[in-house]
């Protein structure tokens, strides 16, 4: 969605912006063609930050690329004495190449170490799929993956670990095969429960929403806040996060008269979600899946925030990942 991503972003000469998912560097790019501007770049997986360096020399001067994860922009920018930026760009998800690439394990396609860190930091899916117990587990297929045999699934992982530690992809996605069975649609069985693991491992959606509430204190007013997530769990986070900072009434009634709400802190930029058109779905079938919302800042204080109230799920995890459970 680059096209929708740059005319939401609206690039202009001698502004900053903050691309918070670098991956290959394509939305870095376009920005930094569009416009005489400067870009600093985030990204936790070193593998895409190393890949990044000919652009940065390329940019002269006009990129910086910082190793970080993006719900810790703000003290990106503040190691670059950076109080605010323009705009901030983010593109929720696993990137190609990091499915592409066996030994991270992501991909239930190729056999690789059941890893799925986007970093290098932290549990593997391994040795969630060692610690958790069966009822965790469980949940987690279900809230994450939205499995509907998460029980049956949990039961059977936890069966087979009990013979042999799971450490491979092509296990993991064999032992989902045998409950399920292979599926007439193409999608592989084991979709859903990869997907439930890759967002416990990186905790994706906690780290998308505290990235929010640090772009909402980082932007200038006016400043352009752009997201495109290719998943249901995902979206709603950014949906109801823009809902609640663009409201400026309580919904009362005749019952219940209205409360006093914050000034709102974004204006919508669209209504409703904007979607990639068919000449891109047509070159690119992930694309068919991304939905893009993006919101202006206005001059109002930033406000605080917790994940929890903004759709993200309360797992137990059990000090796996930080703030998670």
């Amino acid at each position: 969605m680059l096209e929708e991503v740059l005319a939401a972003l609206a690039p202009r000469d001698g502004e900053i912006y903050l691309d918070g998912t670098f991956g290959a560097g394509g939305y870095t790019s376009a920005i930094l063609k569009a416009a005489d501007c400067r870009v600093v770049a985030l990204d936790r997986d070193p593998t895409a930050v190393a890949g990044g360096y000919d652009l940065v020399a390329a940019s002269r001067g006009r990129l910086t690329l910082v190793e970080e994860r993006f719900s810790n922009l703000a003290e990106a920018l503040d190691g670059l004495g950076l109080q605010q930026v323009d705009g901030v760009v983010l593109d929720i998800g696993v990137s190609s190449m990091q499915i592409d690439q066996a030994e991270r394990g992501f991909s239930f396609q190729k056999d690789g170490p059941l890893d799925m860190r986007m970093g290098g930091e932290g549990p593997t899916a391994a040795e969630f799929v060692a610690a958790l117990e069966e009822k965790e587990l469980a949940a987690i297929l279900r809230t994450l993956g939205e499995e509907r045999r998460a029980g049956a699934i949990a039961r059977a992982i936890c069966g087979e670990r009990a013979k042999e530690p799971i450490g491979t992809t092509a296990r993991l996605a064999k032992i989902v095969e045998r409950v399920l069975g292979r599926s007439n649609d193409g999608i592989n069985p084991a979709t859903r429960t990869f997907q439930a693991l890759r967002l416990a491992v990186n905790d994706e959606l906690g780290e998308l929403a505290r990235a929010l509430f640090a772009a909402e204190k980082r932007l200038k007013p006016g400043g352009r806040l752009v997201v495109v997530a290719f998943h249901s769990l995902e979206d709603r986070i950014v949906k109801t996060f823009l809902a609640d900072r663009t409201r400026t009434q309580s919904g009362g009634s005749r019952h219940m008269p209205e409360q006093e709400v914050a000034p709102a802190t974004f204006e919508l930029l669209s209504r409703g979600v904007v979607k990639a058109g068919d000449d891109e779905v047509s070159r690119n079938v992930r694309s068919r899946s991304a939905k893009l919302r993006a919101a202006r800042r206005t001059s109002a204080p930033a406000r605080d925030g917790d994940p929890f109230a903004f759709g993200v799920p309360r797992l137990p995890l059990h000090g796996l990942i930080g703030g998670a459970s």
